[in-house]
């Protein structure tokens, strides 16, 4: 039998029996759909995660400070178990292939312009290099510049958003801000930049991190070991190899701290090695969600065949029918793995759709951000296809075996 034909004869077999049918191929539809939106909910973070970190900027190295080893160490020697500003210094001087080195040391105040009042405005205290090393252009004004660091000058560069706050469509150059307790000039003002993850670098204010030392994050143990930092960002020359760039600064440090390299109180990443480990991460919470929805598959082909095992015992005498008019057992088992096929499809193309316009809304509509991946539409359709072919043969082949006197006899 063609099989046009047999496509034809197993469709009008599912026809007769509409909500039968579209009741059945739920499950088959919900798993389809529950595979795409879970994948496209990992991918988004994924991508959220990777946009945040490249955001920094590119050919970055990060040497963050590892309390888990290390101790204090004498005074007038550098201190083990954290960074201290003097490190940045050392690495800019001293490694080969450096091209720029930020600091970076935030703080939490009040900020305060005319009458206009806000609370809990993030402060980033920085170096003159941030604009190039994280890749921020700005929007009018200038940044501060080394000797503005050294000096501790109260200066201050504004996000987009936060000078809007504060000065609306006024120009905010050359005004004056209260953070704190402490009055900052106005120098400059980024351009908009965004929220990327959970940072909002439109709302930041930026000043010299000496004066955040001074001002906003004093500490009585400074003089002594020097100012702490959390992490220091390395810009490379693209031409240099990494890796000798890392092990240049890691003995450095290691010297400076009086530390073996097996001890080291600091740990030095790349942005490729942070991607990694968060895409080894999202990539075991995308199989866990792939594989809770493949459930749903599971049980929409368990359906399958229970329907069509139903189908077979209620079209006996039909199939009996058939046999008698020159059907061969392999057209019965043919046109009712069809049926089983069909109703696999038509669930995985409602399915995909549902999936697409569900991964969509809940981007739309929730806290996440989704992307969905063309890949997982084809992995959902396929495993559709697959449980239709699985779960329909066991029925079809029951039906091929019927004795066609008995199934003629059957009421």
């Amino acid at each position: 039998m063609h099989t046009r034909k047999v496509i034809q004869i197993a469709w009008r077999g599912l026809a007769k029996n509409k909500f039968r049918s579209l009741l059945t191929m739920l499950g088959v539809i919900i798993g389809v759909a529950a595979v795409i939106i879970m994948i496209s909910i990992s991918a988004g973070t994924e991508k959220s995660i990777e946009e945040q970190i490249t955001s920094l900027g590119s050919n970055l190295i990060f040497v963050t400070q590892n309390f888990s080893r290390g101790g204090f160490r004498a005074v007038g020697q550098p201190q083990g178990g954290g960074l201290v500003y003097d490190d940045a210094f050392a690495i800019a001087e001293q490694v080969n292939g450096v091209t720029a080195v930020v600091v970076e040391q935030e703080s939490v105040a009040t900020v305060r312009a005319g009458n206009v009042t806000l609370d809990e405005i993030e402060i980033v205290g920085s170096t003159s290099d941030l604009p190039s090393v994280r890749d921020m252009s700005l929007a009018a004004g200038r940044y501060f510049t080394p000797q503005e660091v050294d000096r501790k000058q109260k200066v201050v560069v504004l996000g987009a958003d936060l000078a809007k706050e504060l000065f609306g469509d006024a120009t905010p150059i050359g005004q004056t801000i209260t953070v704190g307790n402490t009055k900052l000039a106005v120098i400059g003002v980024f351009a908009e930049k965004g929220l990327v993850g959970n940072v909002d670098f439109d709302m930041r204010l930026y000043t010299p991190i000496t004066v955040v030392f001074q001002k906003f994050t004093p500490s009585q143990f400074a003089r002594i070991m020097g100012d702490r930092v959390r992490m220091i960002y390395v810009k490379v020359d693209g031409e240099t190899a990494l890796d000798h760039i890392i092990l240049q600064i890691e003995l450095l440090l290691a010297k400076r701290h009086n530390v073996n390299l097996e001890e080291a109180d600091f740990a030095v990443t790349t942005q490729q090695d942070i991607i990694a480990t968060q895409e080894a991460t999202t990539s075991a919470f995308r199989n866990l969600l792939a594989w809770v929805a493949a459930v749903s598959l599971l049980v929409g082909g368990i359906g399958i065949m229970n329907i069509m095992m139903v189908s077979v015992t209620e079209r006996t005498r039909e199939i009996g029918i058939r046999q008698a008019v020159g059907a061969s057992p392999n057209d019965i088992r043919w046109q009712f793995l069809t049926e089983a096929l069909l109703l696999s499809l038509v669930g995985g193309l409602i399915g995909a759709a549902a999936g697409i316009g569900g991964s969509w809304l809940f981007g739309l509509l929730g806290g996440m951000r989704t992307v969905i991946v063309p890949q997982s539409i084809l992995l959902a359709f396929s495993s559709a296809a697959a449980v239709g072919i699985f779960f329909g043969y066991y029925p079809a082949n029951q039906a091929a075996q019927l004795d066609p006197i008995e199934a003629l006899r059957h009421e």
